[in-house]
């Protein structure tokens, strides 16, 4: 039996879109694809989030859902010094708060929102593209490498819902990771 760790995290942004935004030259500006920031997001085992660009796709079955910690995006934008960023501009499909994502490569670990649980698996870093030079900030591309989150794949069906959410993690984050200590409370993971 796996310890499973629960961290409180807030569910800031679920972005669906049906196509990609950003291909070709960033001179040439963005694809104007439609994008929502949904409320609840369903997630299918094996292929991604219903109704996004990812979903159903070879190349991307293990990196079909794209999580990104907000913090990470803040700290960029005061090494950049300029004001916050959109968080939707990157492109990922979950916006987390208080969620430490680098343990979780090659970990299966499960978010729960609402009482919905989706199971996922942590692949590989999201890499940022140059394009975030251009729609955040100078320097931003260079700025997000090791900072641009995580591609998981479902290993669940599920709904993951907006708001207050819990991060159930087999690795046991550090204080200086966390916050405190008190957030370290063993249970199993479903």
């Amino acid at each position: 039996m796996t310890e499973t760790y629960r961290y409180p995290v807030e569910v800031l942004h679920l972005l669906v879109s049906p196509g990609h935004a950003y291909f070709g030259r960033a001179r040439d500006g963005a694809a104007d694809v439609p994008t929502a920031d949904a409320d609840r997001v369903e997630l299918v085992a094996g292929k991604g989030i219903v109704g996004d660009r990812f979903f159903g796709k070879a190349a991307h079955m293990d990196a079909a859902v794209t999580l990104m910690a907000v913090e990470a995006l803040e700290a960029i934008a005061a090494d950049l010094g300029v004001p916050a960023f959109d968080p939707l501009l990157t492109r990922r499909n979950v916006i987390l708060r208080g969620a430490h994502l680098a343990p979780l490569v090659g970990q299966e670990f499960a978010l729960e929102s609402r009482g919905a649980l989706v199971r996922l698996r942590g692949g590989r870093p999201a890499h940022p593209c140059a394009w975030m030079d251009r729609v955040l900030a100078p320097g931003a591309h260079a700025a997000m490498r090791g900072r641009g989150g995580l591609r998981c794949q479902p290993l669940s069906d599920g709904v993951l819902h907006r708001g207050p959410a819990v991060l159930l993690s087999p690795v046991p984050l550090k204080p200086d990771q966390a916050g405190t200590p008190a957030l370290l409370r063993p249970t199993r993971l479903p």
